[in-house]
């Protein structure tokens, strides 16, 4: 039998602080049971002497401080786990959203997860195809990787993140691939658009989707990445399944930090964020990877909206720190009505080079990368040029440059929402566009890919 506190002291937000307790700890699980019965959840955030600091999920409103109360439950915030979770939509807390029945648990997990071993990570290594010809082609995701995506307010992220979704696949592996989706703070439009979106396309039923609202409490924004993180290491580790985790968007996760931040009267750091912000999405981002000797993996794509579109930001700065890489989502390409709009040169993939090449994707993948990027990066120069000197100071290969420029956006960056490109497909409409340009100017591709791949001209 717990014990019952009415000593509530004082309530601040979604914060309360209760007095005169005897061996609560930190992370413990609370119980505040209102005077009409209705029952508020809470878990302890700090433990002084006699006195405990609660956060309360559903909020404060209405809570009388006399009259309510506080039960200590002794265990931390756990999430009931089994296969069964597959094909099934929770909210933030991981209770059922679809009517479905509740999970029968095959085991329960502490949602804060444990610290992965170093030693024991594995590299990562094998290549994922998302059918995206910017991401597979340019800047390639690797099984174990943790590559964000940078948008702005107004870009298509939502549309990629579900295409990625549904695409996603790792290539020569009989592992069973799965994917979690967990959504923080988003409208019921975008809830909409997920959950119709999966079911729509049948990737659903290889998904488990986490719901958080932005009507919901700030409280849920904090627990849902770290519930939807025990679901993968659950599938990933025990199960042996690769999971693919789209956390989408951290922004609304760092804004309810910085919330429950000032409701304890913390210093603020950087733009009002907790001085422990780098350290707080550490622990969601370092939950991903490999473990030797495990065939499960987990591969994360945070989603960050940059506020103004400023990469300086204290949330795209921190996470550009803990990740390996990020996809910048340009609101210069989406103008011209290009979909995705992926910026490939301020983008990157840290571990591109890991997962490519013979055995892999193809033996030219490597220099068609390097001789796209660099051909692309040179044509955007010579249109900065011809729009100060005109087009008559360019030369032909600079035409030719230009040329290549508008064909790589419109062609290969471009590209249907429910196109799924292979990355073979993808490397063939490289070599397509490289030969508009002279041969002589293929510097960064080996000699005997140009004779086996590139297409003659006409």
């Amino acid at each position: 039998m717990q014990k019952e506190y009415r000593t509530i002291a004082e309530v601040a937000g979604p914060l309360m602080l209760v007095d005169k307790v005897e061996g609560v700890k930190y992370e413990e699980l609370v119980e505040i049971e209102l005077p009409s019965g209705e029952i508020r959840r809470g878990r302890v955030l700090e433990a002084m002497a006699g006195k405990a600091l609660v956060q309360i999920f559903e909020g404060t409103a209405g809570l009388n401080m006399e009259k309510t109360k506080v039960r200590f439950l002794g265990k931390v915030i756990e999430f009931p786990v089994s296969l069964d979770m597959l094909g099934r939509v929770f909210d933030g807390f991981g209770n059922p959203l679809d009517g479905g029945a509740p999970i029968i648990p095959e085991k329960r997990l502490d949602i804060n997860g444990s610290p992965m071993n170093p030693y024991s990570r594995a590299y990562p290594s094998e290549f994922i195809q998302t059918g995206i010809s910017t991401i597979d082609g340019m800047n390639t995701l690797v099984r174990g990787q943790k590559l964000p995506i940078f948008t702005g307010s107004g870009l298509p992220h939502a549309r990629l993140a579900a295409q990625i979704a549904r695409q996603a696949k790792v290539l020569g592996d009989a592992g069973e691939f799965a994917v979690v989706f967990a959504a923080m703070g988003i409208t019921f439009e975008e809830a909409d658009f997920f959950i119709s979106d999966f079911r729509k396309t049948g990737a659903i039923d290889r998904a488990v989707l986490f719901v958080n609202l932005a009507s919901d409490p700030t409280i849920e924004r904090i627990a849902t990445p770290r519930i939807a993180l025990t679901c993968a290491e659950y599938l990933a580790y025990e199960k042996g399944m690769h999971v693919l985790v789209i956390m989408t968007d951290m922004t609304n996760y760092a804004e309810a930090l910085r919330e429950i931040s000032a409701a304890r009267k913390e210093v603020p750091g950087r733009r009002g964020y907790p001085g422990y912000l780098y350290t707080d999405l550490s622990t969601l981002y370092e939950r991903a990877g490999r473990v030797k000797g495990k065939p499960g993996s987990i591969t994360q794509i945070p989603i960050l909206t940059m506020p103004e579109d400023d990469k300086t930001h204290p949330i795209p700065d921190l996470t550009g720190y803990i990740t390996e890489g990020q996809i910048i989502l340009g609101r210069e390409l989406h103008r011209k009505g290009i979909y995705p709009s992926v910026d490939v040169l301020p983008s990157l993939s840290r571990l591109k080079d890991k997962g490519i090449g013979q055995g892999k994707t193809r033996e030219d993948h490597s220099g068609v990368l390097n001789q796209l990027f660099a051909a692309y990066s040179r044509g955007k120069e010579v249109k900065e040029l011809a729009v100060i000197l005109g087009e008559a100071a360019l030369s032909e290969t600079d035409k030719k440059f230009s040329k290549f420029a508008d064909e790589f956006e419109r062609r290969f960056v471009a590209q249907g929402e429910y196109t799924d490109r292979d990355i073979i497909t993808t490397l063939n409409l490289a070599w397509e566009l490289l030969a508009i340009l002279p041969v002589a100017e293929l510097k960064r591709v080996r000699e005997e890919h140009i004779t086996k791949y590139l297409p003659p001209t006409v």
